[in-house]
């Protein structure tokens, strides 16, 4: 098995374009009825509190903002961080009680180092480390990529509780740019629940210096559909596990028990009945090779299978899930640092439900449906929080049937990569286009969209994409958030540069608190119906319609009603807006 294909995009020119008058403006249809504000809970209920560097006091230099593919700031979270020199300090006060922080950072590429960790001014025994090492990614198969996952992240238990408005601050032994802080009040080890069978009890070593792998084995098989009980401890488990079915793998907590596995679960399917839950893996995977299955979960679990409450770290995909994992629930998960994608549902997948997970730093898709081989239906991402995915969007569905995307708050994606895609683009055959009803509601999309290198034009926030088959699903937009889009919000486009259409499409309810070029960028034949949706501190133009190639067809607006702030029309297909014109 192997992450999803290359996201290769030719390059779509500017040309002019016959635009009929229904495709240059609005075109009234009946009102629509106003529709409901975006709920204020879009995104995952975390057991931490992220603080930006930037808002931090102390020494050092802020880097950005910047959206230039390649540059620290770009990759940052809120697009700006915090640059230190040996002896700098940068203070965060706590805003809430804490005794465990989580710290996003680079340092130069080959370097290592550490941050010393002081509370309201006294020098702890917490240390930081740091290392370039899973940073600095390169994938030249990738059409336009350059090196990428720029940040890491690192931590530690303090050792001591700290109240809120207690001042940590970080020492930097040398050059080291802090990204973000994650301040968590994390609980005491579980106690293993009864007659649960102890991997440790079996031979596994929780101090890591010995491969315990063959002790999970023979837990799981004396577990015989009961519990596998991981205690507190490292484990090193050098091979994956296979043969799942009808058992639960538990941990005392993400921040007790502690597995180092780059490839920890390998299974073609199963009866299924797996649950997997509380306890942290760490891989070694410093690269992306898209021939060796460096992932958490590679296949299927099997049927109504779970797996919560996981800290899943320095992997290629946490997730890559072929075969039978309908019902499967992922849920209260936190994925960092993987160089490809953080969960891809990559066919067959019926049902699925992936909710309340955190995602940071993903070198690809941070989620994706990709209905290759047989489509993924009746599934859903729901209430994730997604930051910083380096090379891709944030969340992708490519191609499946009756799909929902609802209440995730996606934040600061780079090149090649929007929001949100709603996508035909299918990499590979035998693929399942688009069907049924597409459902994108309710969700907060934050500095989403890039200038596509490979395009050398923008990618919206969100965007629906004819790559390689018109549209014909339904597609509903309703109730989202767009906060300082770089670029446009509404992207409609066939990035094959065929022109195909993007139709059926209906977007009702979206604020737009920002955007650097148009609402609306509309790059191919189609249609959408869009009512309710309020625009301010937009760029030069509401709207850019311009359908690629020339002569291919037009692209209808129709106006339902309840638009504001962005009536204006981009008329210059020759060139393309530019932010802050």
């Amino acid at each position: 098995m192997h992450t999803s294909p290359r996201r290769a995009r030719p390059r779509l020119l500017a040309t002019a374009a016959a635009v009929a008058l229904a495709g240059g403006t609005l075109v009234a249809v009946a009102p629509a009825q106003a529709a409901a504000p975006t709920a204020a809970t879009a995104g995952a209920d975390l057991p931490f509190t992220s603080v930006e560097a930037e808002s931090a006091g102390g020494e050092g230099s802020v880097v950005g903002p910047d959206y230039t593919q390649g540059t620290l700031a770009s990759e940052a979270s809120g697009r700006k961080a915090v640059k230190l020199s040996a002896g700098q300090r940068v203070e965060f006060t706590a805003p809430a009680a804490a005794n465990a922080v989580n710290v996003s950072y680079n340092v130069p590429d080959g370097q290592t180092g550490s941050l010393a960790v002081y509370v309201n001014g006294e020098k702890t025994d917490a240390t930081l480390p740091l290392t370039a090492k899973y940073s600095y990614v390169d994938t030249p198969w990738i059409a336009g990529a350059k090196t990428h996952h720029l940040f890491d992240n690192t931590r530690t238990l303090l050792g001591r509780d700290v109240a809120q408005g207690d001042t940590v601050a970080f020492e930097a032994s040398g050059d080291v740019t802090v990204d973000v802080a994650d301040f968590e009040q994390v609980a005491d080890a579980a106690e293993a629940p009864a007659g649960a069978v102890s991997v440790v009890d079996h031979g596994a070593d929780p101090t890591g210096a010995a491969d315990s792998a063959q002790a999970f084995r023979d837990a799981i098989a004396a577990a015989q559909g009961g519990t596998v009980w991981i205690p507190p401890g490292d484990y090193q488990v050098g091979s994956a596990l296979q043969g799942l079915a009808n058992v639960t793998l538990q941990g005392a907590g993400a921040w007790h028990s502690v597995v180092h596995s780059s490839h920890f679960i390998d299974q073609t399917g199963g009866s299924g009945g797996v649950h997997i839950k509380d306890f942290a893996v760490f891989g070694e995977v410093t690269e992306r090779n898209d021939s060796s299955p460096d992932n958490f979960v590679n296949g299927s679990l099997g049927p109504g299978s779970s797996v919560s409450g996981m800290w899943l770290q320095h992997l290629k995909c946490g997730f890559w899930l072929t075969g039978n994992n309908d019902d499967l629930v992922v849920e209260n998960n936190r994925i960092l640092d993987t160089t490809a994608d953080g969960l891809n549902l990559n066919g067959n997948a019926h049902d699925v439900s992936v909710r309340n997970n955190f995602l940071r730093n993903q070198g690809d898709d941070s989620l994706a449906m990709w209905s290759l081989g047989a489509p993924d239906t009746g599934s859903s991402f729901s209430g994730n929080t997604i930051s910083q995915p380096n090379l891709a969007n944030g969340i992708a569905i490519y191609g499946g049937t009756d799909i929902t995307v609802e209440n995730n708050h996606v934040s600061d994606t780079n090149a090649l990569g929007s929001g949100i895609a709603v996508s035909n683009q299918k990499f590979a055959d035998p693929f399942n286009p688009l069907s049924g009803t597409i459902t994108v509601s309710g969700n907060t999309l934050d500095r989403t969209g890039a200038l596509n290198p490979n395009w050398q034009h923008p990618m919206g926030a969100l965007r629906v994409d004819s790559y390689d088959s018109a549209i014909e699903a339904q597609v509903n937009i309703d109730d989202n958030t767009f906060n300082d889009s770089p670029y446009s919000v509404f992207e409609f486009v066939s990035g094959g540069g065929t022109g195909l259409a993007a139709k059926n499409i209906t977007v009702d309810g979206a604020s737009v608190n920002g955007a650097g070029t148009v609402v609306v960028q509309a790059e191919t034949q189609g249609q959408a119906t869009i009512g309710n949706v309020t625009a301010s501190d937009i760029g030069p133009a509401g709207i850019y319609n311009c359908p690629f190639p020339a002569g291919s067809g037009t692209f209808t607006l129709d106006d339902a009603g309840g638009n504001s702030g962005w009536d204006t029309t981009w008329d210059d297909c020759d060139a393309w807006p530019e932010p802050g014109q």
